[in-house]
């Protein structure tokens, strides 16, 4: 076979997520392409989440609607998924949880219940009844006593129950790929990345015991790859972190929340245990990240803060002082569902033009969305270079999605960019002393001199001000200040490659126009739509220009929000229509099998203005 997906669904805190990462890493050492999805609920523990790991003979970027091979740890998995497996796919779940009906799964949604109720004509339908849609679904249903098998193992190690059932992740991923066919030396391989000492004995004694047993021959069987030399498994939050110090991060701020904190917490286990000359702190709040990271570029230092919308709300008075100040700060921004606290753990590019416009005022502010976990290496390196480039504030857009998403990537891929980020330093001269900070530029970029820096000084003030920084509100140096800080806007439109700013990775009739994270979907549904071409925006603030790109096509944006936020921006900047709007903000990633079949009917002239994509659990 070419490709497959797993998915292990069960209870938050219940291990899964460290099941999808053995799963993804054993076929990782096997040779595959991998990336994993990962869909969990905003409280601490107990309500539903799951995992998708897809791999491929090439690299992977995109997710299919149904999956091949399905782990239920618990009874809710088993009914909330239902129809979600392929037919001719497998479904591998615990026995115990049969004896359950639909009402006694405390956690599964009232809506689902429901929805299964009227599906079976009865009010409390039991998951035997459930796993009978399944067969008759074409899934192959597999009991596996995963407890019973834990307890079995443990005894036959000398290891208490308790102990042995704290395998439970790795016996279902040992099963699955025992029951594939797959190899146990790149699962004790990927164990031996996981854990270490006394727990790793024991996992790799409980997968080795496992493959021992017999299993039933599937369907379709999963065989080794050849060797995959020199790659990393990097979720697009790490890989943000790890852009962050190859680009000379200095100081990174932060307050904790969903799913911005990911970046942050790595970015201090890297600190603490590689050695990286970075200090991260955990403030107060967003209003004291926002403002400590501004100080901290004022001295010299590469600086950023990450958050997500609700703390990018409170830091919107901040990025305004940085930007009178031209202090050269990055902001990443993981973009969730909103408004207000929204869905804190689900995916949203409902923050476009929040990032172009938060905050009172004009000032310039360069806004750059990555579209996979490479980019988000990559684009960490260039927000930081350009931050200091050009003195001002630097926006780079993630989502949840990217943030928690996984891939495997080449070594190689993850490479130190060669970027004209130093700043513009006054010259020395003798005595020193006040100097013009805001002198004239024809690129508006102006002399800079660190605080702290012996002799130099100047006045810094939130208020408009004249060249050395005086509190001023003269109509003519409020015109010319203004002027020289959106020149910078120009200058970067201009400097910046035009790789950097837009891809057009196809071209065709029916011109697609995406940004962000429906990048791989894009690029994948493209084998699938033949005509279809494809525009990828990274740089959105300034806006490319890109207008003879569009002219005479039929122009569709793909997107994560309810508006189009992408098509009302095309049509302000370019002054062509958007003739159709692709959709969704239900939280759910937009996945390959949607994207195919919406662009099918925009060329079948079958769809309309707006077309809204409803998938996903």
């Amino acid at each position: 076979m070419d490709e497959l997906t797993w998915r292990v669904g069960g209870p938050q805190g219940g291990g899964i997520e460290t099941a999808a990462t053995l799963f993804a890493r054993a076929v990782a050492k096997g040779g595959w392409c991998v990336a994993t999805k990962r869909e969990y609920h905003s409280n601490i523990m107990g309500r539903h989440s799951y995992l998708d790991v897809r791999l491929s003979r090439k690299p992977v970027g995109a997710f299919r609607e149904k999956v091949d091979f399905l782990v239920a740890l618990d009874g809710e998995t088993l009914a909330r998924h239902l129809g979600e497996v392929r037919p001719g796919g497998v479904l591998l779940y615990d026995p115990r949880v049969l004896d359950l009906t639909v009402h006694k799964l405390p956690m599964l949604d009232h809506r689902v219940q429901e929805a299964l109720s009227q599906r079976f004509g009865k009010p409390d339908p039991s998951l035997k009844e459930v796993l009978q849609a399944y067969a008759e679904g074409g899934v192959q249903p597999l009991p596996y006593p995963f407890e019973e098998v834990a307890d079995r193992i443990g005894a036959e190690l000398g290891v208490a129950s308790l102990q042995a059932r704290r395998t439970l992740n790795t016996i279902a991923v040992a099963a699955s790929l025992h029951l594939l066919g797959f190899p146990l030396e790149p699962l004790l391989e990927a164990l031996a990345l996981q854990f270490r000492g006394k727990v790793l004995e024991l996992n790799q004694a409980v997968a080795q015991a496992v493959y021992r047993e017999e299993v039933p021959r599937l369907p379709f069987a999963l065989h080794l790859n050849g060797p995959t030399p020199g790659r990393v498994y990097l979720t697009g939050a790490q890989a943000a972190a790890l852009g962050k110090l190859a680009g000379g991060l200095r100081f990174q701020t932060y307050y904790p929340i969903s799913p911005a904190t990911d970046e942050s917490v790595y970015l201090e286990a890297h600190t603490a245990f590689q050695g990286a000359d970075v200090a991260v702190v955990q403030t107060e709040d967003e209003i004291a990240a926002v403002t400590m990271a501004i100080g901290a570029a004022l001295t010299g230092a590469k600086a950023a803060t990450a958050t997500s919308g609700p703390g990018f709300s409170l830091m919107a008075e901040g990025l305004g002082f940085a930007g009178m100040i031209e202090a050269p700060l990055v902001v990443t921004l993981y973009q969730r569902g909103g408004p207000s606290t929204g869905l804190p753990t689900r995916t949203e590019q409902g923050d476009l033009f929040f990032a172009l416009r938060g905050g009172h005022g004009e000032y310039p502010r360069l806004v750059l969305a990555s579209g996979d976990v490479l980019d988000a290496f990559l684009d960490a390196q260039k927000a930081l270079a350009w931050a200091w480039r050009y003195q001002t504030v630097v926006v780079h857009l993630l989502d949840k999605f990217l943030a928690s998403t996984a891939q495997s990537l080449p070594k190689e891929a993850l490479r130190v960019l060669a970027l004209d980020g130093e700043r513009r330093l006054e010259p020395r001269r003798e005595g020193f002393g006040p100097y013009e900070r805001y002198a004239p530029s024809e690129d508006g970029i102006s002399p800079f001199v660190p605080l702290g820096t012996p002799g130099g000084f100047y006045w810094m003030t939130s208020d408009e001000h004249d060249l050395e920084g005086h509190i001023t509100e003269d109509p003519v140096l409020r015109e010319y200040q203004m002027e020289k800080r959106m020149q910078k806007l120009h200058t970067a439109r201009r400097e910046i490659p035009l790789e950097d700013q837009y891809t057009l990775f196809r071209d065709g009739e029916v011109l697609v126009l995406g940004w962000g994270t429906v990048k791989g979907t894009l690029l994948e549904a493209l084998d699938h739509l033949p005509g279809v071409g494809y525009l990828h925006l990274r740089l959105l603030w300034p806006f490319p220009e890109v207008g003879p790109l569009l002219e005479g096509k039929r122009l569709v944006t793909v997107e994560h929000n309810y508006t189009g936020q992408l098509a009302d921006l095309v049509q302000q900047e370019t002054l062509k229509r958007v003739h159709h709007r692709v959709v969704k903000y239900n939280g759910r990633p937009i996945t390959l099998d949607e994207a195919v079949a919406a662009l099918k009917a925009v060329m079948a002239g079958q769809a309309g203005e707006r077309l809204v994509l409803r998938g996903g659990v």
